[in-house]
């Protein structure tokens, strides 16, 4: 054997292109391959996945809007979800099973309870965003602290924003994607109407 012919490596799975449209496949079976795909996308991503990646994993003539709701409706009566937040779909808990997953295992740094004040602040970012710590002064009439703001960048609830035009151009802050999943909302434009919450 010739080092040309032993460097060469033999052709295998790896080297073969990705079949979206298994078309070799019977109707049926193919749109259940597809709907696999997808729970298997969905499942091993902890943030929600748009259209346009699941429709990397499926044929040109399937919908993947419809693919969802077949699965959604094989969750009916299972204890987890597909819920669409954020602009694209994640698997999450029901919420009437959260007590018996906080008494079956101690989830440590996944819990997101919130004091009053964290809650008030992250309101306060979510409803004037971008806003810089003077802002959030005149809100609430103090200085908020850094700890919380870092506590609440911590659980990658809010972000640096923008610089704002104050003088020193100090640090804004405003939501991020996990606070979209955390609050089930879609985008900002879901949040309740200030005078609701009153």
């Amino acid at each position: 054997m010739t080092v040309a012919a032993r460097k060469r490596k033999p052709a295998d799975e790896s080297d073969a292109v990705f079949d979206r449209e298994l078309s070799d496949l019977p109707q049926e079976l193919r749109w259940r391959e597809w709907m696999g795909r997808i729970e298997a996308v969905l499942f091993a991503s902890a943030s929600p996945v748009g259209r346009d990646d699941l429709a990397r994993v499926v044929g040109q003539g399937a919908s993947v809007e419809i693919l969802i709701d077949d699965i959604q409706a094989e969750l009916t009566g299972r204890p987890y979800e597909l819920a669409h937040v954020a602009g694209g779909w994640i698997f999450r808990t029901k919420t009437q099973f959260a007590e018996a997953i906080k008494a079956a295992a101690d989830l440590g740094d996944q819990s997101l309870a919130f004091t009053e004040i964290e809650m008030g602040v992250l309101c306060a970012i979510a409803y004037h965003q971008p806003i810089d710590r003077a802002g959030l002064k005149d809100i609430f009439g103090k200085e908020v602290s850094r700890d919380l703001l870092a506590r609440l960048r911590y659980k990658d609830l809010i972000a640096s924003g923008p610089r704002s035009p104050r003088p020193g151009a100090p640090h804004t802050f405003v939501t991020t994607e996990t606070f979209l999943v955390t609050f089930d909302l879609q985008s900002l434009r879901d949040l309740p109407e200030l005078e609701i919450l009153d």
